[in-house]
């Protein structure tokens, strides 16, 4: 929340908006990335083996993040699953061009409501 709390500081202390957008958008999007890029160096077998999670579970998530790859993408923004989404998709190896598309395109609107919200309260 620390990367919200700061657009919406910069917002209403008169920074450029899409500037503003634009670098939160990129600076966040390539954090995620770099939770796909671990994930690609993952495997499934090591939850199970270093994590103690059941193979039955492990099966059940990744059959969601394979069957709603795109909108997993999409919501790497929320707090503490965005993250390991992000991950299950560098684990199941997704395109990565595809994935920093809609990953971006989440977050930007994301931070696009914020400023919104900050805008409307400030003025």
């Amino acid at each position: 929340f620390i990367s919200d709390a700061l657009l919406g500081i910069m917002i209403a202390t008169g920074y450029d908006l899409p500037m503003t957008l634009l670098c939160g958008t990129v600076g966040n999007s390539l954090g995620g990335m770099t939770s796909y890029y671990l994930g690609r160096l993952g495997r499934w077998v090591w939850l199970e083996k270093y994590f103690g999670i059941k193979k039955e579970k492990i099966a059940k998530f990744e059959y969601r993040v394979r069957k709603y790859a795109d909108a997993s993408a999409l919501l790497t923004w929320l707090p503490f699953i965005g993250d390991l989404l992000a991950v299950a998709l560098g684990v199941l190896r997704r395109p990565p061009l595809r994935v920093i598309a809609l990953m971006a395109t989440g977050k930007f609107l994301r931070y696009l409501i914020i400023a919104l919200m900050v805008n409307g309260f400030f003025n």
